[in-house]
């Protein structure tokens, strides 16, 4: 296959998927060498981007970058303001059961903060529209749940928005997962 052919077949593979990785790029090009040296030019070219070691897009879309740490979903306080509980800036917050590197890093020029949870605390969660595509946000009980097995601080506020907005029985279904120190805990922030 010569390099026009490469290209035609590995632009619709990023027309068809937002997300590419190597291993897919090297079903066309079988030479892993020669598969790295064409990332690379793109890359250079400006016709791809990097957003994790391994993982490409051609859009202008930080957001993306949940599909490399699958499974995961956007949390905590990304997802407080989200759904309108929250009123300060946040960075995107990836929350996920992956074994990965957690902490800040830099993705297309924007932070975001990975946090991993285990694999028996991971659901709560629906996919929303942002932009053009569908990425995975936790609902509101799993938010709150989250916000407290993390340690992150709740000013009273946000603890008020949340009561206000909360499904009962679906709180109580999340929490029957957890410890039953973590779910009383969890109802006396909340005031239950």
């Amino acid at each position: 296959m010569g390099k026009e052919k490469y290209l035609r077949k590995i632009n619709e593979l990023f027309v068809r998927s937002p997300v590419v990785t190597m291993s897919s790029i090297q079903k066309y090009i079988k030479n892993k060498q020669y598969a790295k040296q064409f990332v690379h030019i793109l890359l250079m070219n400006g016709k791809i981007k990097k957003l994790t070691k391994g993982a490409y897009t051609i859009h202008d879309a930080p957001q993306l970058i949940i599909f490399c740490f699958k499974p995961a979903y956007f949390g905590l306080q990304d997802a407080l303001s989200y759904h309108d509980l929250w009123e300060q800036e946040t960075i995107p917050v990836i929350v996920t059961a992956r074994k990965t590197r957690t902490g800040l890093r830099k993705i297309l020029g924007a932070n975001v903060l990975i946090r991993r949870i285990d694999k028996k605390h991971f659901f709560g969660y629906d996919y929303v529209k942002q932009g053009e595509f569908y990425v995975p946000y936790s609902d509101i009980e799993k938010t709150l749940t989250d916000m407290i097995y993390f340690k992150e601080g709740l000013n009273n506020n946000v603890v008020k928005n949340i009561v206000e907005s909360i499904d009962k029985k679906k709180l109580e279904k999340y929490l029957s997962g957890y410890k039953p120190a973590f779910r009383k805990k969890v109802k006396k922030i909340i005031g239950w």
